[in-house]
Order: structure tokens, then C-alpha cells, then sequence
């Protein structure tokens, strides 16, 4: 039997990592809605995750648009359906493409850097003096972050989609030859409000995965330099996992039929 034992030790080593990870996210949760709120430091962490990370998903959306339709038109050619670009275009940036490229960037981006900075506080037992001068560091460096990737990542994600289209736009009407009135008709008039919607909804909850798996990595490294490191890759990987499973669940209740 001894070789199920690594087997036996790597499951219970995983339930150990979901259940502190449960127990880190419902804490730190519960300190979003607890008074004190400190607005300063919500504001700080707005305009990193959301100012900062609009180039970088800005370009991101433009030219996965311009892909887009450039591959659309190639294949529906075969089939004398040219007229169906704007249609996948706009519906593949707003439901997909959109928040699951802006989540995928703000990971690397965002969950990197929380990781980093936290975990750094960590090993200089930054975190051990806060807890001394009575701040609570869940409250302080954990909710702003939760409450900011909750709410910049969906205001990203919209502003990532109008690019997308318009780059989208900028290739159909002048590579393609498209009738620029015609292709904002057929873009406007398959757009459904649940479309965007479910693009906004994906976008909170990876917002959300984004924050707490680099908070939580940064909160629970260990080893210097080193564990910072791993912390830092980790947080970028189990976000990154992560949002493309939550996109499944998300879309499977959103259009399931």
C-alpha cells in the first residue's frame, strides 16, 4: 500500500490548500463590508488595477478584433456568408474575448504585482507589525485590493470591447471593403443587452479571482526571496486556471438551454 501513499498526502495537501483558501476568502470578504473602510487605499489600488492596466488591455481587445475579423471573413468566404463578420465579431469580443483576455492580462499584470508586494511585506514581517499596531491586515491591504478588482476589471472590460469592435471595424470597412453604414446596422442589430451583461458578470468574478489569488499567495509566502518568487508565479497560474474555468461555469448558466 505504500504506494498510494504519495497519492494519499498530495490529495490531502490539496483539500488543506481549498480550505485555507475558503477561510482566507470569506474572511477578507467580510472585512469588504466591515466598517473601517479606507477609501485612500481603494483609490490607490482603482487607478493601479484599472488606469494602469488600460493600455495593456486596450491593445490587447484592438487587435484580437482585428484577428477576428480577419478570420471570420476568410472563413465564411467559403460559404458566400461575408455578411456574418460584424455579427461574430461583436458577439465573440462582448461574451468571450473581452473579459477573458482583459482577466487573463490583469493577471499577469495586477495578480504578479499583489503577489509580490504582499509576500514581500510577509518575509520582512511587514504584516507581523501591522498586526502589533492593532491594523487588522486583512482590512488593510486585502479588502482595498478585493474591492477594486471587483469593480475597475468590468469598467475595463467595457472599455476593452468598444475597442475590440472598432478594431473589428477598422479592418472589415477598410481591408475588406465592408459598407461602413451596413456594418454598424448588423453590429447594433444582433447585439442583445444579456450579451454585454454576461461579458460585465464574467468580468466582476475574474476581477474578484484576479485580487484574492494574489493576495492570498502574496498573505502565505514563505522562504525569503525565493518564496516570493513562487508566490508571485503561483498567483499568476491558479488566477489564470481559474478564470477560464469560472468562464465555463459562467457561461454554461448564462446560455445553456
Amino acid at each position: 500500500m505504500n504506494i498510494f501513499q504519495p497519492i494519499g498526502r498530495a490529495f490531502l495537501r490539496f483539500l488543506q490548500a481549498v480550505g485555507q483558501l475558503a477561510l482566507f476568502a470569506v474572511v477578507s470578504v467580510s472585512h469588504c463590508v466591515r466598517p473601517p473602510i479606507y477609501p485612500r487605499l481603494i483609490g490607490r489600488q482603482m487607478i493601479e488595477i484599472g488606469y494602469y492596466s488600460l493600455p495593456v488591455v486596450g491593445l490587447t481587445t484592438l487587435f484580437s478584433g482585428m484577428v477576428l475579423a480577419l478570420q471570420s471573413y476568410t472563413g465564411f468566404a467559403r460559404f458566400s456568408a461575408e455578411s456574418a463578420v460584424p455579427n461574430v465579431v461583436v458577439l465573440s469580443i462582448t461574451r468571450e474575448l473581452g473579459p477573458v483576455l482583459a482577466g487573463l492580462m490583469v493577471a499577469g499584470r495586477i495578480g504578479a504585482a499583489m503577489a509580490a508586494e504582499i509576500g514581500t511585506m510577509r518575509v520582512t514581517e511587514q504584516i507581523d507589525a501591522l498586526t502589533t499596531l492593532s491594523t487588522n491586515p486583512h482590512k488593510y491591504l486585502v479588502a482595498p485590493r478585493l474591492i477594486a478588482g471587483l469593480t475597475m476589471l468590468p469598467l475595463l472590460v467595457l472599455v476593452g470591447d468598444i475597442i475590440g469592435v472598432f478594431g473589428g471595424y477598422l479592418i472589415s470597412v477598410y481591408k475588406l471593403g465592408f459598407n461602413p453604414a451596413i456594418y454598424i446596422k448588423n453590429t447594433w442589430q444582433y447585439l442583445e443587452y444579456l450579451d454585454v451583461v454576461s461579458g460585465l458578470v464574467k468580468a466582476a468574478v475574474f476581477g474578484f479571482i484576479v485580487a484574492l489569488m494574489g493576495c492570498y499567495n502574496g498573505y502565505y509566502s514563505r522562504g525569503g526571496a525565493q518564496g516570493v518568487g513562487a508566490a508571485t508565479t503561483n498567483a499568476v497560474v491558479s488566477a489564470s486556471i481559474l478564470i477560464l474555468i469560472s468562464n465555463y461555469l459562467i457561461t454554461e448558466m448564462f446560455f445553456a438551454r
